[in-house]
């Protein structure tokens, strides 16, 4: 495949890593501690979100693969996108001042519903077109590794840029990461990056069109048939297996990228000078993705592959924040010199680098279940499957919020409390709650993908059997 259609692929992925990130990362500190809902409302919101997506995002799957159009099945859906996400996502961090609390977390479900509807239209379609593009065991490793580090690498440079420079504490702005004003800034910027990401992505990979499968002529189907063919879709043990460990990593993701800077800032006593440097721990774990991902899936297959970089997550950050518990490890000094920050630094990037190559192979395992799934239904069913991974990814957004701010409230966390004014007793109670919420996530997922059977032999038969059925797709 080309170089330059992996990289404008993957650079679509910035769109989805930046919505991510804020949501994420900026959401429940933005809604809760500045604006002042409750942080229990503001996982409610995204929680009742994911019940619209459960529906949706299936749907917008089978209609991405039955699009006919000149451009194909999945560009009319990309470029559509791309204005409206990126107004959208600027609007939910500029809601007007003059709404309560109740009015707000009104205003979040409307537009979280509508922003993650929106994103969905693209991600679902560009998602798909990776089997479309290679069938090659490897090389979908390889195109995912780029997708995914793109979007980490977008998502981690608006987050450590906004932390660093727009909500950095100044003579203007003395309030530094709860300036309200600051939070305008940063959803303009992110828009931006958004839109130039959807379009770089629809253009780069708009010239492969016309050696793309084409939509089969169907009959119109009533609303019942069409989710039973998706149903019928999605019956494959090894992507039930997926389905289930990705909800699980999703989760758990959204958690701990939710409570990270209550971790860093309480935990920990980091600066936000400080934080903006770990969280370029995540631009290096990316940039180590795309070479560990590959190697992983041609030394130990794809799905032993993830199973080692799951396992080997159990022991960094939980062991750091259990010796925290033990007192072995202190908040950072104010002066002095510390080792505390290069050390949490090294392991967040040993982390993240695990992480993300899971990730990529995991999406890469999604890849590969569309010739078994050609082979056993007769049909291309691209679209369906990673609309279904992207509803477990939203719930990093819904479940994985909601479970952060379950623990926030757990604990009894207090609202807009700056550092240095929580005791030590729930601080420490947070880590333990967390600590024990993240692994039993963790172990879970490991669980999971132990029951996914498609290795690189099965693979090739079913690419050969797909082949043969497709008669004459290209391959």
């Amino acid at each position: 495949m080309p170089i330059l259609t992996k990289l404008a692929y993957g650079f679509g992925a910035i769109a989805y890593g930046v919505k991510n990130n804020g949501f994420d990362f900026f959401l429940l500190l933005f809604y809760s501690q500045i604006l002042g809902v409750d942080a229990e409302l503001v996982g409610l919101a995204l929680l009742i979100a994911l019940v619209f997506d459960a529906f949706s995002d299936p749907f917008v799957g089978y209609l991405s693969d039955n699009t006919r159009s000149r451009w194909g099945r999945r560009h009319p859906w990309m470029y559509f996108s791309a204005i409206p996400v990126s107004v959208a996502y600027f609007f939910l961090w500029s809601p007007p001042e003059t709404l309560t609390n109740n009015e707000l977390f009104f205003y979040l479900v409307g537009l979280s519903i509508l922003i993650r509807t929106l994103i969905t239209l693209y991600e679902v379609p560009s998602s798909a077109l990776a089997p479309e593009l290679t069938r090659d065991y490897d090389e979908r490793t390889r195109l995912m590794a780029w997708r995914t580090f793109f979007g980490w690498i977008g998502g981690t440079l608006i987050a450590a840029f906004t932390m660093a420079v727009v909500l950095a504490p100044s003579d203007a702005n003395p309030e530094g990461l709860f300036n309200r004003a600051g939070f305008t800034t940063y959803g303009l910027i992110a828009s931006v990056m958004m839109f130039t990401s959807i379009m770089v992505a629809s253009l780069g990979t708009h010239r492969a069109i016309p050696t793309r499968p084409k939509a089969p002529v169907t009959e119109t189907k009533r609303l019942g048939a069409i989710f039973g063919e998706i149903f019928e879709t999605l019956t494959s043990k090894s992507f039930l297996a997926l389905f289930l460990a990705t909800i699980i990593s999703a989760v758990a993701t959204g958690l701990a990228m939710s409570l990270n800077l209550y971790l860093n800032t309480y935990l920990w006593g980091f600066t936000q000078e400080q934080i903006s440097i770990l969280i370029l721990a995540s631009l290096v774990g990316a940039a180590a993705s795309v070479i560990i991902a590959p190697l992983f899936t041609r030394v130990f297959g794809k799905r032993k592959g993830a199973i080692i970089a799951a396992s080997a997550t159990l022991f960094l950050s939980p062991v750091l924040i259990a010796l925290r518990l033990g007192g072995v490890l202190e908040l950072m000094p104010t002066d002095g010199p510390s080792f505390l920050l290069p050390l949490i630094f090294t392991v967040a990037v040993i982390e993240m680098t695990l992480t993300i190559t899971f990730q990529v192979l995991m999406f890469s395992m999604i890849a590969d279940l569309v010739e078994e799934s050609e082979v056993r239904t007769k049909r291309r069913s691209e679209g369906v499957f990673f609309a279904a991974i992207t509803f477990s990814a939203k719930a990093t957004q819904g479940l994985g919020i909601f479970a952060a701010s379950l623990v926030l409230a757990y604990v009894s966390f207090p609202e807009g409390a700056k550092p240095g004014e929580v005791s030590e007793d729930i601080v420490l109670e947070f880590g333990l709650t967390y600590l024990i919420a993240i692994l039993t996530l963790w172990i879970a997922r490991i669980f999971c993908v132990r029951l996914y059977r498609i290795d690189r032999e099965s693979h090739e038969r079913n690419v050969a059997q797909a082949a043969a059925i497709s008669q004459g797709t290209p391959q």
